[in-house]
């Protein structure tokens, strides 16, 4: 049996310590690690953000709809799980176009008639919205929390990503919730650390497109920004134990924002 290449979805699921992943997998993991022994932390935080995202949104907000874009693969504290521990009626679409993550989503939520799992591009948003499955679980008259973490930097420039971003907003009703999580270039004035991660990071990812946080915030442009704005992974509403990218330049090398649909 042929060893399939790596996967971007898979090696997340190895950095974040899970067990669906290949060797091909497991050896670029640690080929990023090597460069950037922080990576675990940085994923981690990426998980840890969202998590204290869906929370704040369902709890405060009491959004009831979620739609995770580019989901990857389960692992602990997904979003259903979060979601649902704190209002147990809340709808959870998953939508993801790598059949790795579609086989074992659906595995794992096969008993769990509030969540779904759908084939759809971010590339392709009209049909991604059209989906029979996403529309019968999904109700767009009614506010919608939509997540866009750790997707939008696989979005070249030339594939007009800000249009396809204001193509779903469009889209939502009033009330909803934009959340993105973008990996951010550290710029030409940082330490050496922060710019070897940052290279680090680029080497690993492949495909990418690293932008400023000026760039990320302009995802959610003409949407109401939540407090405290388009800031770093460890600084949107951290709780206790969260790192201080003071310490640990990996954190200044993604950005995240909410923003509600006025």
């Amino acid at each position: 049996m042929e060893t399939p290449p790596p996967n971007i979805a898979r090696v997340y699921d190895y950095l974040l310590g899970g067990k669906d992943n290949f060797e091909a997998d497991r050896a670029l993991g640690e080929r990023i690690a090597g460069a950037l022994p922080q990576v675990h932390l940085g994923v981690q935080q990426q998980r840890a953000v969202l998590r204290r995202v869906v929370d704040h949104l369902v709890r405060v907000e009491g959004l009831r709809q979620l739609v995770d874009i580019g989901s990857g693969l389960p692992t602990a504290e997904n979003v259903h799980q979060v979601a649902q521990r704190i209002a147990p009626d809340t709808h959870v679409v998953y939508v993801d176009n790598d059949a790795t993550v579609l086989a074992h989503a659906r595995a794992l939520l096969a008993d769990n008639k509030q969540t779904v799992v759908t084939d759809g591009d971010l590339r392709r948003p009209a049909e991604l919205l059209a989906d029979p499955t996403l529309r019968a679980h999904i109700d767009l008259d009614q506010p919608v929390g939509l997540l866009l973490c750790g997707i939008l930097h696989y979005v070249l420039d030339e594939e007009d990503p800000y249009g396809l971003v204001r193509g779903l907003v469009d889209a939502l009703p009033s009330g909803s919730y934009v959340f993105v999580h973008h990996l951010t270039t550290a710029g030409p004035e940082v330490d050496a650390d922060t710019a070897e991660a940052e290279a680090a990071l680029r080497q690993g990812v492949g495909r990418g497109q690293f932008r400023t946080r000026d760039e990320v915030a302009a995802f959610l442009s003409g949407l109401d920004l939540l407090d405290p704005g388009v800031v770093g992974v460890a600084e949107w509403r951290p709780d206790a134990d969260t790192p201080s990218p003071a310490d640990h330049p990996v954190l200044r090398l993604a950005a995240v924002g909410v923003a509600r649909k006025p």
